[in-house]
């Protein structure tokens, strides 16, 4: 295949994921000659013209038959959902959950055997895996275990700014609970092989700290004193650049001027509120340490507008972009 050339995962069919999927290849069409669309050609199809999204859909076997001309959307088909009537927009379903995991397999599938050099998923429905029987909390779970690793990195980029979670999907009780000299050090050192594998690691990466104006000398907790300064020192000792514990209300403004290449951020929504209050459409999640590279739409399904003509693709445009440049350079690791 030629160089950056992805395989785009529709997401949950019942939600918006089919039409960000139209609307980025109709904006941008120099898309089609990069990918492929790994989804139901049948939701595809009642999307297309309830929607009136004008592309042309063609259904292939193999990525390689991929047809390359603007305006054309090359879809392979998973065919879980044989007809659209079945498939109720905006609820949760077993099926709209089996469809899901369908594309993301056989996504894998190709990536792995070397077919396509990156994935980039459309917005997936927890409930809806619930439904389906399947165990996965969100897509990077789903793609360590199908790709065969043993984890994975999640990373947001926009802009100059790159963030990376110490804890993501826990409760604010077992962020602290998880927060070890040790376990901080870790982090640190992932992120850094992370920006080292996209090319991205030879500037300074900053900690973000727990407490306001990281604790101001201990007035407003220790966790900066005991574990997190300590954490920065050790990984500074194993050749990481890195500075820290920094207040967390400044630290992403100097990311985004250039200072830091990367933050670590200590939780779930340290991270997402300052990625998404600063640009919510042009946040793309970007998962490391996988054989290939994966980009991500950085919102969920949007039940309550799904099919509706209104939702944004912006995301789906940024991620796609993303995708088709970290792919062409990304250098794959192992945690």
């Amino acid at each position: 295949m030629s160089k950056g050339f992805v395989a785009v995962t529709v997401g949950d069919p019942a939600g918006i994921g089919p039409e960000i999927v139209l609307k980025s290849f109709q904006e941008v069409c120099g898309f089609t000659a990069r990918a492929v669309v790994v989804g139901e050609m049948s939701v595809l199809k009642t999307v297309r013209d309830r929607l009136g999204i004008d592309v042309e859909l063609t259904e292939v076997r193999e990525p390689e038959e991929a047809k390359g001309r603007a305006g054309v959307v090359s879809v392979l088909n998973t065919a879980v959902v044989e007809s659209a009537a079945v498939l109720r927009e905006g609820e949760v379903s077993s099926l709209g959950g089996e469809a899901a995991v369908a594309a993301v397999r056989r996504a894998v599938g190709l990536a792995s055997k070397g077919r396509v050099e990156g994935i980039v998923t459309g917005p997936i429905n927890k409930e809806s895996l619930r439904e389906a029987s399947f165990h996965y909390i969100g897509h990077t779970e789903m793609l360590s275990e199908l790709s065969g690793v043993r984890g994975s990195v999640t990373m947001f980029t926009v802009d100059r700014m790159k963030i990376f979670f110490h804890t993501r999907h826990v409760s604010l009780a077992h962020v602290l609970a998880n927060l070890s000299v040790e376990r901080v050090v870790e982090s640190i050192v992932q992120a850094h092989r992370c920006l080292l594998s996209i090319g991205s690691g030879r500037g300074v990466l900053a900690l973000a700290a727990l407490n306001p104006h990281a604790s101001d000398g201990g007035l407003f907790g220790e966790e900066e004193a005991k574990i997190l300064l300590p954490a920065c020192r050790e990984a500074g000792r194993r050749g990481v650049k890195v500075e820290g514990p920094v207040p967390a209300d400044s630290v992403f403004h100097h990311a985004l001027q250039g200072r830091y290449d990367g933050v670590v951020s200590l939780y779930h929504d340290q991270g997402h509120i300052a990625a998404k209050t600063y640009d919510f459409f042009r946040t793309v999640s970007v998962t490391l340490g996988l054989p290939f590279i994966r980009t991500s739409v950085d919102h969920g399904t949007a039940f309550d507008i799904a099919w509706k003509g209104i939702a944004n693709a912006q995301s789906m445009v940024e991620a796609l972009n993303s995708c088709f440049d970290l792919s062409t350079r990304y250098v794959p690791f192992s945690l």
